[in-house]
């Protein structure tokens, strides 16, 4: 279930009364205003909105990539905007996976070394990391591509190694910031088919930001942020927030 009204308990994800404000020169710019969002384990969320809205601020916030003006956000029953420097960094890289729309992956590295990252800082042993990996890589379509280099590999195939490098040490949840804006639709379709997979089966807390209303649709819930607040489009229908996302 996702709730935006404050009046959850219990979720995998709660945000309450979140506040996030930037100062530009002598202009405070409001953000984020008096945020809720209750969301359960295994949701796949799609937030849209106009650029400059805060959909990436909001998933930075749940990732522990910002810290809140004002408010709470709770993951898992643990306050992260609470936490701070060593502790927040091993709390992400347990709990948190992050697709970008441009791949990160490193040019010298192999499909392999890419994904095999986040767990260098484990106490997985070497067998225990390429079991991971090559799990990962599996999952995403790509395990005859693990030795090849990005520059060898389509642009889908370079974002499969990177969901495979955000699902490696195995989150809770999933930050995916515009995954296939860099995608032609039948690769983009790709993506998603594997991102729905990572929700419905594997149980994964999915977090999608997109302009792409044909993306969005693939979510269970699709949300609008527009002023810093959110409307729940499946209340009033989701024809109401696509139609705003086109206009």
């Amino acid at each position: 279930m996702v709730r935006v009204d404050g009046k959850g308990s219990g979720s995998v994800v709660e945000i309450r009364d979140l506040d996030k404000k930037y100062h530009r020169g002598g202009e405070e710019i409001d953000v984020l205003r008096g945020l809720n969002l209750d969301v359960d384990k295994g949701e796949f969320i799609a937030f849209m909105g106009p650029s400059g809205s805060g959909k990436t601020t909001l998933l930075n916030l749940i990732g522990g990539l910002d810290v809140p003006t004002a408010g709470s956000v709770r993951i898992a029953g643990e306050e992260i905007s609470a936490l701070s420097g060593r502790r927040l960094a091993a709390w992400r890289a347990r709990n948190i996976g992050f697709i970008f729309q441009m791949y990160n992956l490193i040019p010298v590295l192999t499909a392999y070394q890419n994904v095999q990252l986040p767990l260098l800082l484990t106490g997985l042993s070497k067998t225990e990391r390429r079991k991971h990996v090559e799990a990962a890589l599996d999952l995403v379509g790509l395990s005859d591509r693990m030795h090849h280099y990005p520059r060898q590999l389509s642009g889908g195939q370079e974002q499969r190694a990177a969901i495979a490098r955000a699902i490696v040490a195995d989150p809770a949840i999933l930050l995916c910031d515009e995954p296939t804006g860099d995608l032609d639709r039948a690769s983009g379709d790709e993506i998603l088919d594997i991102i729905s997979r990572l929700a419905k089966e594997y149980g994964k807390t999915v977090f999608l930001v997109t302009h792409d209303s044909l993306a969005a649709q693939r979510a269970g819930t699709m949300l609008h942020l527009e002023k810093g607040t959110l409307l729940e489009c499946t209340a009033a229908g989701p024809s109401a927030c696509l139609s705003e996302e086109k206009a």
